[in-house]
């Protein structure tokens, strides 16, 4: 997880913000963090996975809204406007001896950890330690994105990914990255968003449609990015998107494996 331990604000002007304890950008970034903002991601992880997390993003969210509050900075029932309008999420993402946890604060992924899970392996109970890889990733992106309207960026996110789970550089037909051109030429010329192919309409089960997988690398996840980035006209990548989740396996990887 990318979060930062909370910093108590310099003076009355200097409220903790989001952009100073998680990753995030845009207009989540200016905004400081308020204390309704952490009940509902607290409600959220709950709900989801049973309890608090001790180092999820409620708690670093609960110490940023608490210090904010104790500097007259916040009110007690204050909500974040983006946090209010466009909603806290807490989504799981079950893959072979793991789940993947991803967090979000108004559709930007502000943690995302793993959790391992019992498999059978030749004994009851046993837990097998292996690598997210990258189909496992882009089914993550289903659940972090999967509203998302599919367009030429994440066609070319996606044919990264699969090139490089693949070793080949042909486009199957039918393949995941064939579906995913083939989703967002049609966007292009559908008028209507509640038309258009969405992302998570073409990730689901994302494992299935490639021909091979492997696990992700950080070699993996930089290629990912710099195709989604260099096709996107903002030279930016979308928060949750493609190459945000392939990232984040890569990090996960590196951290279980050290």
């Amino acid at each position: 997880m990318n979060q930062e331990q909370p910093r108590r604000p310099h003076s009355d002007q200097d409220p903790i913000k989001y952009g100073d304890v998680f990753g995030v950008s845009g207009d989540l970034a200016d905004k400081p963090v308020a204390p309704e903002d952490a009940a509902m991601m607290q409600s959220a992880e709950t709900r989801v996975l049973g309890k608090t997390q001790p180092r999820g993003a409620a708690s670093f969210m609960q110490s940023a809204a608490t210090q904010n509050e104790q500097a007259g900075l916040v009110g007690h029932r204050d909500v974040t406007d983006v946090a209010g309008d466009r909603g806290v999420t807490v989504t799981e993402t079950q893959v072979p001896g793991r789940r993947i946890v991803t967090e979000a604060v108004g559709g930007q992924v502000v943690g995302q950890y793993v959790e391992p899970t019992p498999v059978q392996s030749g004994r009851a109970g046993a837990v097998r330690d292996i690598d997210i890889t990258i189909g496992e990733a882009l089914e993550a992106t289903a659940q972090t994105a999967g509203g998302k309207p599919v367009d030429q960026s994440d066609a070319a996110a996606i044919q990264a990914a699969e090139v490089r789970a693949t070793g080949s550089n042909v486009v199957s037909p039918g393949g995941l990255a064939a579906m995913a051109q083939s989703a967002a030429a049609y966007n292009a010329d559908c008028k209507r968003d509640q038309e258009k192919i969405k992302l998570g309409d073409v990730l689901i089960a994302a494992t299935a449609k490639i021909p091979a997988d492997k696990a992700v690398t950080r070699q993996d996840a930089e290629g990912v990015a710099s195709a989604e980035i260099r096709n996107n006209p903002d030279g930016t990548a979308t928060p949750g998107g493609v190459a945000a989740s392939v990232a984040a396996a890569a990090r996960l990887n590196e951290n279980v494996n050290v």
